[in-house]
This record gives C-alpha cells, structure tokens and sequence, in this order.
C-alpha cells in the first residue's frame, strides 16, 4: 500500500481479541492505527509489536467508551496528525452472565447497556462530523449473531446487539447521499476473551461454548473486516454474518465428542 492510500484507523475494545487482532491486520497493510481500550498496558504492548513487526504507525488512546466524558477527552487528546479518521472500528463490547431475566444482576445490565450501545454512540458521535466534513469515511460495528437472533438467558446482551444492528441501518439510511460506508460485521463463536468476561473469571466454564468445535479466532473476523473496509469506493459490504462451519445459528452447533 503506497502513502497515498495509507489511512488512518480508529480501534475501540484494542486491548484482545478482535480488537487487537484487527489493530494487526491493519497495521499489516501499512495502515495506521489509533488504538482505544481501558488496559494501556497492554495497548503499550500491542503499539510496541506493530512498529517492530509492520513498520507502521500507531497511538495509544486510554478510554472507558461507556463514560461520554472520557471519549470526549480522548479523543480531544489526539495530535492535529492523527485527527483524521478514516476507518472506524466500534469493536468495544462484553457480555456479563448468564441468568434468566428474573435472576438478572441489573449492574450486569447496565454494564453492557452502557459499554456496547453508549459506547458505540458516543464514539460514533465524536468522528462521523469529520468524515461528514470530508466527504469521506467507513464505520464498521462489530455486532453479533445475538444481534439477529435471542437466546435464554442473553436477553439484554440480545438487546445490545439489536440496537447495534438497528444503529447501523439507521446509520447507512441518514448518510446514503454521502460517500460514507456503513458496515456491521457480525460473529457467531470467537474463542477470545470475551467468554472468561462473561463467566466473571471463571475458565473453566468459559471454555464450555468451544468444546467440540473449531471456534472461529480474532483474526477470522479482523480479516473480515480489514476486507470490508477495502472494497472500491462504489462497494458497500453492509451487513457480514460470520460463524463458525459447525454452527448454523446462535443455539444450534454441531459438537464432535
């Protein structure tokens, strides 16, 4: 990629997983990377890795997404070089629990509410003026399978995801007389982090969803992704449903023993 079509990429959730893993694919086409995550520590480590292994530039931005005030500072913090953001990534998002709705810890709730659709708002408000201005621009939400069909005991993350896929459609309708692209990438079984968040810790349960398959990894989505965001001007990926061969939907999976 010459310096002419480097772009500058914006990652929220930078610090595992698809977040991390996309930070690196981009990085790998000589793109340039704003990393946003909560962990600097291991944002500092992600930066260290991409300038030694591609030769491409990145920042470090410390963000809580689901605190407006904190995306407003963090993003108010970035160098007049690195103001231009082309790609958004909102990656940012968790799962918390398992419980039926009457068991429900309304903190778990609010945690997820606030970090998977707050966040995903806020940062989206703070970036898309820019690409307005510009006339140019790609938002890419990472939602889920959840976001198209319920499940027991996932009713508000379902309702996240939801909100997230009704978000992007929104989105796309109110900028189609831009140029701006509008993409939601939706995963089915990713074996990262996010299980070991959702069981609050506990390993052993967080391997659980994975026994018997192949899982999908960070970087099966990242390269999505990274594909989707480098289709031709005139092309539009707008929606990716992404699961792994043995799972045909958010409950049935094929489990080898």
């Amino acid at each position: 990629m010459n310096q002419t079509s480097q772009k500058t990429v914006l990652i929220t959730g930078a610090s595992a997983g698809i977040g991390a893993a996309t930070a690196l694919e981009f990085a790998r086409s000589s793109d340039r990377v704003i990393l946003c995550a909560r962990r600097r520590d291991r944002l500092e480590i992600l930066k260290d890795k991409i300038e030694a292994d591609f030769s491409s530039e990145a920042q470090v931005l410390e963000m809580d997404v689901s605190s407006r005030q904190s995306v407003d500072l963090s993003l108010a913090s970035l160098d007049d070089s690195w103001r231009r953001i082309d790609i958004l990534v909102n990656n940012a998002g968790m799962a918390a629990g398992v419980d039926k709705l009457a068991d429900g810890d309304p903190d778990d709730w609010k945690t997820m509410l606030d970090i998977n659709v707050g966040g995903l708002l806020y940062v989206t408000r703070k970036i898309l003026p820019g690409m307005l201005e510009r006339g140019s621009g790609h938002i890419i939400n990472v939602g889920s399978i959840a976001g198209h069909e319920s499940y027991p005991g996932g009713a508000v993350y379902c309702a996240t995801k939801s909100a997230v896929r009704a978000i992007t459609n929104s989105l796309r309708m109110e900028l189609v007389d831009t140029a701006l692209r509008v993409t939601t990438v939706d995963p089915g079984l990713v074996e990262t982090e996010f299980s070991i968040v959702r069981f609050k810790g506990d390993k052993e349960r967080a391997r659980t969803p994975y026994q018997g398959i192949e899982p999908l990894v960070g970087k099966d989505i990242a390269e999505v992704i990274v594909f989707a965001a480098n289709r031709p001007p005139h092309v539009s990926l707008n929606e990716i449903i992404v699961m792994p061969t043995s799972q045909a939907s958010a409950t049935l999976v094929s489990r080898k023993n």
